[in-house]
């Protein structure tokens, strides 16, 4: 079980602080089996990555450019780079992205080529409230699942992350019933190998009960929650609970 901390545009150094418990949580017998992976700002990477070195937590980063080497390319950091300050994961597809432009065909560049730089890659997918009441989820998903991962034969270090553009930090997650079959879905969508498929959208350690019962989860993306540390630990705890 996959527990993936999205801490978006926040955080700075005395950040790392507050990281201390969760590193003690992360050596006792209560993690069970959960895999823990931080995702920071770009400015932190590499200080959490220091601050993990001597523990199991992953790395990853939140986005990257679809160029995987280097160029004239103001602002932008390529998948190198990542992996060349210790990430070992990124982040790509989430809606806050696309909603600002990023279009399926940029998105499987960009898998392409952090795949091409041995990162780890958490692809988002995820229908909008308009398209979920139109009944068009399945057909959304499809399309990004297509031209996303296009011409890439090989999922094994693709990890999908369901997340409901309606459900991120509304509080609302989908129902249990829903979100199980949903799940399947995507798992069905590939005929070999099925990926491990999480879900994100307000994880909370108030509603993670309801959603460790749908069975067919692999882990959680998770956004607000992960900065806090306590709430995050919780989130593990009650998930084996």
């Amino acid at each position: 079980m996959y527990f993936i901390a999205n801490w978006k545009m926040y955080g700075n150094l005395s950040s790392l602080n507050s990281l201390d418990k969760v590193i003690k949580f992360s050596k006792s017998k209560e993690i069970n089996k959960g895999r823990l992976i931080y995702c920071p700002p770009y400015t932190l990477i590499s200080s959490f990555s220091k601050k993990f070195q001597n523990c199991q937590i992953g790395i990853g980063a939140q986005n990257c450019h679809e160029n995987d080497d280097y160029g004239p390319h103001t602002g932008f950091i390529n998948p190198r780079m990542l992996k060349n300050i210790g990430a070992q994961f990124v982040i790509i597809g989430h809606s806050e992205n696309r909603k600002k432009g990023e279009n399926d065909s940029l998105i499987n560049l960009k898998i392409k080529s952090a795949l091409k730089a041995k990162l780890k890659v958490i692809f988002c997918i995820g229908e909008t409230l308009i398209e979920k009441k139109r009944k068009k989820t399945r057909l959304i998903l499809s399309r990004q699942i297509k031209n996303g991962l296009k011409n890439i034969k090989n999922n094994s270090n693709i990890f999908i992350a369901y997340e409901p553009v309606w459900a991120i930090g509304t509080g609302i997650i989908p129902k249990s019933n829903d979100l199980l079959k949903t799940v399947e879905f995507i798992k069905n969508k590939f005929k070999k190998k099925k990926p491990r498929v999480l879900y994100g959208g307000s994880v909370s350690s108030e509603n993670i009960k309801n959603l460790k019962k749908i069975n067919n989860i692999d882990g959680y993306l998770i956004g607000g929650a992960s900065q806090n540390s306590k709430k995050f630990i919780d989130i593990v705890k009650k998930t084996y609970s």
